[in-house]
């Protein structure tokens, strides 16, 4: 393809699912999961509901693929941390990024709510459960690369622990969000980057 050729349109069943899932993440942030339904999400996306059906059995598969979406992209993440010339510094650099993606308002609140539909929908906590063993895995790989490069020899319990430090940090950004909006996003960033540094230097 010529240089100054615009780029090949993406198809249009992913023009799609990406406006039944925009759609969808608008109604269960703003009507919760049993308040939102499937004609409310079709009239936001601007299609019939056959046409989400077409695309999505039901509302726990838009959940299942707004998770898989997020999941895309922490893997994504740490696949890109394991091939950098220094893994912990390429960490570091990373949580500006997640700060800023955990404080968003829009998905703070989408991920409450799934959160919160997972809590009472054991479909829901499945899915939920499955990406997060997922996440897990990946980030426990980046992680003993990373220590093993440090001199550190950690058992499985140490990484886990790691893993679960790290996850309750950016994860609980999204309850800080609408708790306090107004909170310091620098601030944050700077303590959170000090906080990284120092959990992944520590003596197993």
């Amino acid at each position: 393809m010529p240089p100054d050729s615009a780029p090949p349109d993406p198809p249009r069943a992913e023009v799609r699912r990406a406006q039944i899932l925009a759609a969808a993440g608008d109604c269960f942030r703003s009507k919760g999961f049993h308040g939102a339904s499937i004609a409310q999400i079709s009239r936001i996306a601007g299609m019939s509901p056959g046409h989400i059906y077409h695309y999505f059995e039901n509302k726990e598969a838009i959940i299942a693929a707004i998770v898989a979406q997020d999941l895309e992209h922490v893997l994504a993440m740490t696949a890109s941390l394991r091939v950098a010339c220094n893994m912990k510094e390429a960490m570091v650099e990373h949580v500006a990024d997640g700060v800023e993606r955990s404080l968003e308002p829009r998905a703070a609140g989408l991920n409450l709510e799934i959160l919160a539909e997972a809590a009472r929908n054991p479909h829901v906590a499945d899915i939920v459960r499955s990406a997060d063993r997922v996440c897990r895995d990946s980030l426990a790989l980046t992680l003993r690369d990373l220590r093993r490069a440090g001199g550190h020899d950690d058992d499985e319990a140490t990484i886990a622990g790691m893993i679960e430090v790290l996850a309750a940090m950016f994860e609980g950004l999204a309850s800080r969000s609408i708790r306090n909006p107004e909170l310091d996003r620098s601030v944050v960033v700077r303590l959170f980057e000090g906080a990284l540094r120092d959990l992944l230097s520590q003596n197993s």
